[in-house]
């Protein structure tokens, strides 16, 4: 009883920090979908280049490094050394350099960035996910449900972070952390995670939000 009370109160503090939040969450899931909607393809393979950049290094970090690349025009014609210069504070920046120029190499046609038709042509947001898993070395579930989710195609997706991990297990959702996440098991996880957002009414793609704000105190990327 003691254990069952304590995620109660665990899950009203949660739903409590929702309603301060929901409307800030659904401005910037609707800057995503604006992205996809009205965004180029070198704005969608921006948000490619930093979802590569993501494992094992901090997000803010990230993201500085992108808006380096693109003043300085690098996105499509800079090399692996430029990439890696750029990836200051990134883990693995060289392997993490290499991986984004094997990327543009394969959306690069005549010159020219098309990843959107290729995105465009599943029906299924889990198809297209897998199809990156694939398809782009150097993104993992994780990696690719955060991109998915970013150019807002990703709202039924879960984003299974160290965060959303430690979170979930602290509401009592999974009872431990893992140390590796197969498909398998982020599949598991992330059916998990949808049940319970949908027992106490916060949408998952909401839900990520709160729980990324409840650790870092900001609603971000």
């Amino acid at each position: 009883m003691y254990r069952k009370n304590v995620f109660q109160n665990r899950i009203a503090k949660i739903r409590k920090l929702y309603l301060t939040l929901s409307d800030k969450i659904k401005i910037r899931l609707n800057e995503f979908k604006q992205l996809w909607q009205e965004g180029n393809d070198a704005a969608i393979f921006t948000e490619l280049v930093f979802c590569i950049l993501t494992p094992q290094s901090k997000a803010k970090t990230c993201f500085k490094c992108v808006e380096n690349i693109l003043y300085k025009n690098l996105l499509l014609k800079g090399d692996e050394n430029q990439f890696a210069k750029e990836l200051k504070g990134v883990r693995f920046k060289y392997k993490k350099a290499k991986y984004i120029i094997e990327a543009r190499k394969k959306f690069l046609k005549k010159g020219k960035l098309s990843i959107k038709r290729q995105i465009a042509q599943f029906c299924d947001v889990h198809k297209t996910r897998d199809w990156l898993v694939a398809y782009i070395k150097g993104i993992g579930y994780k990696e690719a449900s955060h991109f998915l989710r970013n150019i807002g195609l990703g709202n039924e997706l879960a984003i299974l972070d160290r965060h959303i991990l430690k979170n979930l297990q602290w509401l009592g959702v999974i009872e431990d952390v893992p140390n590796a996440l197969s498909k398998k098991k982020y599949l598991e996880i992330e059916n998990r995670m949808k049940n319970f957002a949908e027992k106490i009414r916060i949408p998952i793609s909401h839900l990520d939000f709160v729980l990324w704000y409840k650790e870092t105190g900001e609603i971000f990327k």
